[in-house]
């Protein structure tokens, strides 16, 4: 256990019986009331942004979580399976805590998985990928007034919003984050 002062940006906190990370923590004391801390953070399970006021001095419990390098595999059934790159251990996840993640993984590539004693808490996958376009419509000519997108299906089967002047078989570079193309890549 600790108190409020150990309150750091990114420290995985349990808070109502679920594991929260912390984004912003602020120390206030206003006039002449007690000091307290107005901290945000994020729910790691559900996603949800929490936003609470503890008061100084608290205790809090604060959850010890290793973040590792693991190379994705295949996916088997409902969960994926993943490999640590430095001792080769393979280990099962479950699909809904890699979440929408699972649009933009291909076999091969690597993933930050968040751990908490060999219990896996997120997958986090770095912020741009390169993937494939697999299909898509051939653009309209002269549509090139206003920023048309046209939908594209990529080797992983997500489907995104591309500019029209996107072919099959080009290059993408796509934000994990919210699915937005970024641009294409020259290979």
């Amino acid at each position: 256990m600790a108190t409020t002062a150990d309150l750091r940006i990114g420290a995985v906190i349990k808070y109502n019986n679920d594991l929260c990370t912390v984004l912003e923590s602020e120390h206030r004391t206003p006039g002449n009331l007690r000091a307290f801390y107005q901290v945000k953070m994020r729910n790691m399970r559900t996603g949800k942004l929490l936003e609470n006021r503890f008061r100084s001095g608290e205790t809090i419990e604060f959850v010890r979580v290793d973040r590792k390098n693991y190379q994705y595999l295949y996916k088997d059934g409902d969960s994926f399976v993943f490999m640590d790159i430095e001792n080769y251990d393979q280990i099962p996840v479950d699909a809904d805590i890699v979440g929408d993640s699972a649009k933009f993984m291909k076999e091969g590539q690597e993933a930050q998985l968040a751990l908490n004693d060999m219990t896996v808490l997120s997958v986090e996958l770095p912020s741009h990928v390169n993937l494939r376009v697999v299909s898509t419509e051939p653009g309209l000519r002269g549509d090139t007034a206003t920023n048309v997108l046209k939908p594209a299906t990529l080797e992983t089967g997500a489907v995104i919003g591309v500019p029209i002047f996107v072919n099959e078989g080009d290059m993408l570079r796509i934000d994990t984050r919210n699915g937005n193309y970024m641009e294409r890549v020259k290979e």
